[in-house]
């Protein structure tokens, strides 16, 4: 069952998300030094806006999308950049709509 994370501190909060990356990374194979901060911006970004269902289909868009393009960290973060424009983009537009 999912925990609730909201009491813990931010540092353990990382401490957390740095190990189940590097767990879940290892089991699927995946040697990737990327930019946690990076890919929690973007599900951020298209959280709010967008809806926050659009989190984790946005950042599996963008690996989806850096892995077509080579899966280097360097697309990653390209494609990342593009993600979280067009996130903030559309919630601009979206809260400028009259």
């Amino acid at each position: 069952m999912p925990t609730d994370d909201s009491s813990t501190s931010p540092a353990t909060r990382e401490s957390t998300l740095d190990s189940w990356f590097a767990h879940l990374s290892a089991e699927l194979g995946i040697d990737l030094d990327i930019d946690l901060n990076l890919l929690l911006d973007v599900a951020r970004d298209a959280a709010h806006g967008v809806a926050r269902p659009a989190a984790p289909l946005t950042t599996f868009l963008v690996g989806y999308a850096a892995a077509r393009a080579g899966g280097s960290p360097d697309d990653v973060h390209r494609i990342s950049e593009i993600a979280a424009r067009l996130a903030v983009e559309h919630g601009a537009n979206r809260d400028g709509a009259q």
